[in-house]
């Protein structure tokens, strides 16, 4: 299911609930990213969610109900999980990925609509839908995305679209204050945390300090964090 936002204030700040179901994951904490792994049986353990040292930060929510444009048409699809993975693990900017995808068709994977929500580190933030277009939001004040298109809305109801999360998490930023910062997003994330289809990680991203904060199993009271290193301060 899943809750992504990003907040532009004083700081930026990113937060992601990862909201799974008979899935096996871990978090993965590196020098220069911190991200969460999903195991495939074809593929193993792909990092799908997370920050990177750049400022960068992937979240991928999937989206209700399934949209037939998003399956793959053809061997020039990009595939957007392919688009996230290379923009967490630094091999393309979020401009080259938005170039992209302005000029070139997005898929996603055969009957499953994945979505995008990605940030840079000045707090751009860039939306994808495979299948129906891109929002590009340069610097917005904050921006939600849960589980349905914001290019359709409430026209097509489904009961994972996260409706009553969008609106708790917009209603808390659309109050929040120019200081707003890493505690204050762990209590949206808090509050639009799941238990049926439950949140396994949730995670906050100070992109000015480059530092990641998470926690597993909704366990607010044991965070976890890792300042990113720069190539430079590396070496």
């Amino acid at each position: 299911m899943c809750t992504s936002i990003v907040s532009n204030g004083n700081k930026t700040i990113i937060g992601f609930n990862l909201d799974i179901l008979d899935m096996e994951y871990k978090v993965v904490a590196e020098n220069d990213k911190v991200y969460i792994a999903i195991y495939d049986k074809k593929e193993g353990w792909l990092p799908l969610f997370g920050a990177n040292a750049r400022g960068d930060f992937v979240a991928m929510p999937t989206c209700w109900p399934f949209d037939e444009r998003s399956n793959p048409t053809n061997t020039d699809c990009q595939n957007i999980i392919m688009l996230d993975i290379d923009l967490l693990l630094s091999k393309k900017t979020l401009g080259e990925i938005k170039d992209i995808a302005e000029h070139g068709s997005v898929c996603s994977v055969p009957g499953v609509t994945f979505q995008s929500q990605l940030s840079d580190n000045a707090g751009n933030v860039l939306q994808i839908i495979p299948g129906q277009g891109i929002r590009y939001l340069p610097k917005p004040k904050y921006s939600v995305l849960t589980n349905f298109s914001p290019f359709k809305g409430r026209n097509e109801q489904h009961p994972w679209m996260g409706w009553d999360r969008y609106n708790k998490a917009v209603e808390m930023l659309e109050n929040k204050n120019e200081d707003f910062d890493v505690s204050d997003c762990f209590e949206i994330l808090r509050q639009t945390a799941q238990t049926i289809c439950p949140t396994v990680v949730s995670i906050v991203f100070d992109a000015a300090d480059n530092m990641v904060y998470w926690c597993e199993n909704r366990e607010w009271s044991k965070i976890h964090k890792k300042k990113l290193l720069a190539e430079q301060q590396k070496r």
